[in-house]
């Protein structure tokens, strides 16, 4: 069970946001603090009372502190409650998953698009020794959220502030860096094989050199792996067919 707090400056978002938090049968305890100076103070009296936080759905514009400074804020806490932010603005989301968000929602918030962020929240606050669902890249395609699992994805490639996903079904364009998907996958087995490219060992199917180049057959495609990279993804490569055999 999930405790949260929930912070917003809009007093009509911030209760409609905790409504829809407290419906959820995952979540145990809404807090509620209408700015990023209130959220802080609540926080660090919380832990000084010994209490659970495990994750905090935070505005970003707001105004003195705003959900980004607070944000790194909290990074620097000895054991930091998760982000999802929540916003109208869908111009922050590198900035978002840069400070390792685990999800980051549009307002107008709906009620099945913050259920999945629950469940995303649920899966990474996972105790350890238990196995959490896997994790999903949220897709907008004309007006409709499509949620791209991790383990469909054979690899992705930066394209300037964005990702592109590349899966069995196709390709999607996601708006964050590939830098923070890395730090996000790269205990599920993605590795960097190219300062543009990330990719899933358990989808390699194939290493081999060709006119002192390494290729790597992902899925249907081939991919080459940059020389600076090379030694490190031979050596990751033989750890994660251990891990997978």
């Amino acid at each position: 069970m999930l405790r949260v707090l929930a912070v917003d400056d809009e007093v009509p978002a911030l209760e409609e946001l905790a409504y829809l938090l407290r419906q959820d049968t995952r979540v145990e305890h809404v807090a509620t603090a209408s700015d990023g100076v209130s959220a802080l103070q609540d926080m660090v009296q919380m832990i000084g009372a010994g209490e659970r936080l495990d994750g905090v759905f935070l505005d970003i514009r707001m105004p003195g502190l705003d959900g980004l400074d607070l944000a790194r804020l909290i990074g620097g806490f000895p054991s930091p409650p998760k982000l999802v932010f929540v916003t109208a603005h869908d111009d922050c989301a590198v900035q978002a998953f840069d400070l390792q968000a685990v999800d980051y929602l549009l307002k107008p918030v709906r009620a099945e698009r913050l259920a999945e962020a629950v469940r995303r929240l649920s899966a990474v606050t996972t105790p350890t020794g238990e196995q959490g669902p896997d994790d999903v890249i949220p897709v907008e395609l004309g007006g409709v959220t499509r949620f791209v699992p991790q383990q469909a994805v054979w690899f992705a490639e930066a394209k300037g502030d964005y990702v592109r996903l590349h899966t069995v079904d196709g390709s999607y364009l996601v708006r964050m860096s590939l830098a923070a998907l890395e730090r996000r996958w790269s205990s599920a087995g993605f590795i960097r094989v190219h300062r543009s490219t990330l990719v899933s060992a358990r989808h390699v199917s194939e290493l081999r050199f060709d006119g002192g180049r390494v290729l790597l057959t992902v899925g249907t495609e081939t991919l080459p792996v940059s020389r600076r990279h090379t030694r490190q993804v031979r050596e990751q490569l033989v750890r994660q067919f251990k891990a997978f055999a």
